[in-house]
């Protein structure tokens, strides 16, 4: 797996977008993501739909990659850790997050993280209802208002951005969004779909693929 980044400058800080869907904060060693969406795919095939498991397999082996590649000292997550009821794929990510007791997770929530407050605590996730203020950002789920002068750093949306080529020829692809004021995150699951209602004058998009990140 190749990790590509692309750095930013935000509010005076350096920002690193990766092609994993991640971004890296290296003034405070944070690893920044949204929208892990654990469980979806168990939630999924309890309803009868044939989902393999390999997708969170997949989601997991590249967030391990990503963490060994930084080695950040906190994670944090801008909401939708999880998806809906507790289910297998909760308990596989609470053997799989064993390994990774001395970083810090911060869990900013979002509106399908509706957990008991034990399964966090058991996780050792510090949980946090609405945003985080830290330094120059505001990291949030989603965003309602913009307050003049505050930069955010949110998900939800799962952006995308369709492509045109030659031939009538189209692809969509995922990608970060970032305006004057905020930078949204796509998805990190793989298991998303894309929104591309977002018209692209109205933001730089940085759209990725496995090998390569660029302005579109």
């Amino acid at each position: 797996m190749a990790i590509v980044t692309k750095r930013i400058e935000c509010k005076g800080e350096t920002l690193l977008l990766t092609n994993q869907r991640a971004v890296f904060w290296p003034q405070n060693d944070m690893l920044i993501l949204s929208d892990l969406h654990i469980g979806k795919t168990a939630h999924f095939r309890k309803s009868g739909v044939p989902i393999s498991s390999n997708v969170l397999q997949k989601d997991l082996e590249r967030l391990k990659t990503i963490i060994a590649y930084f080695k950040p000292k906190t994670i944090l997550i801008t909401g939708d850790l999880f998806h809906a009821e507790f289910n297998t794929d909760v308990m596989v990510f609470k053997t799989w997050m064993q390994q990774f007791k001395h970083i810090n997770l911060i869990l900013v929530k979002g509106n399908h993280d509706k957990h008991a407050f034990e399964l966090y605590e058991s996780l050792n996730i510090e949980i946090l209802p609405h945003s985080l203020k830290k330094g120059p950002f505001v990291f949030t789920h989603n965003i309602k208002t913009l307050v003049d002068g505050e930069f955010y750093i949110s998900g939800h949306t799962h952006p995308g951005v369709l492509i045109k080529g030659k031939g009538k020829q189209r692809i969509k692809l995922p990608c970060y969004q970032v305006t004057h004021q905020q930078l949204i995150l796509p998805a990190f699951s793989l298991f998303t779909g894309l929104n591309t209602n977002i018209p692209p004058n109205l933001c730089a998009n940085y759209a990725f693929t496995d090998l390569s990140i660029f302005k579109v």
